[in-house]
């Protein structure tokens, strides 16, 4: 039986530590990517926010935008889609002719992308990004809102919209439902699911106003009742 040589036991034991090695500076490596692209692109938009109202961005799904269109489609008026990202709701809605269609968000960089995603599709000159905090944009001259946001800041978000949004406005909520108001209808499955409120007033549905709700004769829409198939035709 031949005994192994020790220089070649310690090279192979040498090239095992080495692979060992790498895979912790790969490791590293893909901390630093992640950390730089949370650098560059999301964190400047949350230095000028209070840690409790921040939301990290995660871009809405196609069949999210296409049901929150199902829910805004054919509603007059200037609608706006707060915190929005790389602008694919604003951009969709003025397509399907819900004009002004209007993006608020803080990141320069995503509002930079969204602003070339609208000069590729030709509607440079159509919709409108603007880089502003949304807790500080004034909602009183909106008739459509849509929000994707995080379930922590919904309960402000709501004060904020029973502040300021007109009569009859309506108010769609992506991935999380709000949580005192009551849905006059709702589009999708599961976390494509989106939530349609209406403010009281002109043929409104029915919100939560001081904790109880307010009843209103619901409106019409293409989409469905609460608890009905949801049409997506336009």
């Amino acid at each position: 039986m031949e005994q192994d040589d020790p220089a070649e036991a310690l090279t192979e034991l040498r090239e095992r530590r080495l692979g060992a090695l790498e895979l912790l500076q790969a490791a590293a490596g893909s901390g630093l990517a992640a950390y730089a692209v949370w650098a560059l692109l999301l964190q400047p938009g949350f230095r000028r926010v209070p840690l409790r109202l921040q939301v990290p961005y995660v871009g809405a799904s196609a069949r999210q935008v296409e049901h929150v269109l199902s829910l805004l489609r054919g509603r007059p008026g200037k609608t706006v889609d707060l915190g929005s990202g790389d602008g694919r709701i604003v951009l969709a809605a003025h397509r399907c002719g819900l004009r002004p269609a209007v993006g608020y968000e803080l990141n320069p960089w995503l509002v930079a992308l969204a602003r070339l995603h609208a000069w590729r599709a030709g509607c440079a000159g159509s919709v409108c990004y603007r880089r502003k905090d949304l807790w500080k944009v004034s909602l009183r001259d909106c008739r459509n809102v849509s929000v994707f946001l995080a379930p922590s800041v919904l309960p402000l978000l709501e004060d904020k919209l029973k502040a300021e949004l007109p009569a009859g406005a309506r108010v769609v909520s992506g991935r999380f439902p709000l949580p005192t108001w009551q849905p006059v209808a709702m589009a999708g499955e599961g976390l494509d699911r989106v939530w349609a409120y209406d403010v009281p007033g002109g043929g409104a549905g029915e919100v939560v106003s001081s904790g109880r709700p307010i009843q209103a004769a619901p409106r019409p829409s293409s989409a469905s009742v609460l608890g009905a198939p949801v049409s997506l035709a336009s």
